[in-house]
């Protein structure tokens, strides 16, 4: 059984000094059992360097939540992989469905993001995600297969094995959001499995978010398809990140 993947994304929430508590809170509450597990924080842009140093030599990886495909240029308000390399940032969120819908991204920007996060070191976390029309028409699978294949277009195979993929139903995301049951996790993964082996690379592990809970992170984390979870507002506050890892560990040991 490889390594299960869990952190948090924060979106735009806490500031620096709200980083720092965190973090410190965080190392304080470490399960044990944590091991098994990678885990990571998505901090706003803002608060990167003031995470990097309160991570110190903990076991956490540190991640942006966006980034610029170009190097350097005309690209007001823009984060490129250079700045992000000097907070030493392990990995880079990108295509996030608030970012899809919000900001007009891509899957062929998606694309340009991965490979300038590659040639940077990054391992790019690559969100994909169906809506509930998509859903509904039973049309899950091959919405989320179409993104991954767009946005992982042209990697060879050393390329897709530093990357990750997760899968956020569109429709359970959020505040009024329900998550998806353990049988359409099942399938959705299944079918991103098929396909990211098609394109070539070794396995590519494949998180699950959107309403992750206490209440369901052990259900999900016993799933042979999944392989991490991303986890939203249940692990904005540090005991909430800390019962996960510790459920999550249980559920796998």
């Amino acid at each position: 059984m490889g390594t299960f993947w869990i952190g948090t994304g924060w979106k735009m929430n806490k500031t620096v000094a709200e980083t720092r508590r965190y973090i410190a809170a965080l190392k304080g509450l470490w399960p044990e059992g944590a091991g098994g597990c990678t885990v990571f924080v998505i901090p706003p842009f803002t608060a990167l360097a003031a995470a990097r140093e309160a991570i110190g030599t903990m076991p956490l990886l540190l991640g942006a939540q966006n980034m610029h495909w170009a190097e350097a240029g005309a690209f007001t308000g823009e984060i490129s992989a250079t700045m992000l390399e000097e907070f030493g940032i392990d990995m880079v969120e990108l295509g996030h469905s608030e970012r899809r819908q919000m900001f007009g991204e891509t899957d062929a920007a998606l694309n340009m993001k991965v490979k300038a996060a590659l040639r940077h070191g990054l391992r790019p976390l690559l969100c994909v995600g169906d809506s509930a029309e998509e859903r509904r028409a039973g049309a899950s699978g091959e919405a989320v297969v179409r993104q991954v294949r767009l946005a992982f277009a042209g990697l060879d195979a050393g390329e897709l094995g530093r990357c990750l993929v997760a899968y956020e139903p569109i429709w359970a995301i959020g505040e009024g959001g329900v998550a998806a049951t353990p049988e359409e996790v099942r399938a959705v993964h299944a079918d991103l499995h098929v396909a990211l082996k098609e394109m070539g690379g070794p396995a590519v592990p494949v998180l699950y978010g959107g309403s992750v809970s206490a209440g369901n992170a052990a259900d999900l984390a016993a799933e042979p398809m999944v392989d991490g979870l991303f986890v939203g507002r249940a692990a904005w506050t540090p005991e909430g990140l800390a019962g996960l890892i510790a459920a999550v560990a249980a559920a796998r040991a």
